[in-house]
């Protein structure tokens, strides 16, 4: 066990001889006692408070996207582009994730765990991304101001050659479909309830 003087000690953490009294008597950091009664630290003690006190690094991450499993050559192009970006700006990437999936689908694997499992534990600083759709296709600004709740910002590069006009063209026709089906089945329950004799006057006792 090293035994540190309080001086070391008060060098160590930034302050003075007397913050550290201080915190010995209202046990914010208490020190040990000699024979003699002098106060002493050990270099546990130390690392231990170190440890509470400095925040651990956030991660700074890419997130990459592409609508179909043919476009795999596209979302390489993605990552090499985002990697290339943020080690100009003297950042180092801590991972990257990738997604082969609509983005209108919120069921995306990477996606999910980059949100639920490190941006809302707040373990991530950036999130850089290529467009806007490659992280959602519509309602980017909700989830920008979600993720800025847990302190991490989303830069988007804006590189338009990353995100192909068909699958905004893809992603439409399927808004459209899913509507049409709703108003299909609108119609078909309002001939129904046309239909019912029990919903009219005619059919009540």
């Amino acid at each position: 066990m090293t035994m540190l003087k309080p001086k070391d000690v008060a060098a160590r953490l930034g302050v003075s001889v007397k913050t550290l009294q201080r915190w010995d008597k209202a046990g914010i950091f208490p020190a040990h006692r000699n024979p003699q009664g002098r106060r002493y630290y050990t270099e546990e003690q130390v690392l231990a408070y170190l440890g509470r006190i400095r925040k651990p690094e956030r991660l700074h991450v890419a997130y990459a996207r592409v609508s179909s499993a043919g476009q795999k050559d596209d979302l390489a192009s993605q990552v090499a582009f985002l990697r290339d970006y943020v080690n100009a700006t003297g950042v180092i990437l801590d991972d990257v994730f990738t997604d082969i999936g609509s983005g209108l689908n919120y069921k995306r694997k990477d996606w999910n765990h980059l949100i639920f499992d490190l941006i809302l534990q707040g373990q991530v600083e950036t999130v850089y991304v290529t467009c806007k759709d490659r992280f959602v296709r519509f309602g980017f600004d909700w989830f920008e101001e979600l993720c800025d709740r847990y302190g991490c910002g989303i830069v988007v590069v804006n590189n338009p050659d990353t995100s192909p006009q068909q699958e905004l063209v893809d992603d439409l026709i399927s808004i459209i479909h899913v509507f049409s089906c709703r108003v299909y089945g609108l119609r078909k329950y309002k001939k129904q309830v046309e239909a019912d004799p029990r919903l009219h006057g005619d059919g009540a006792r």
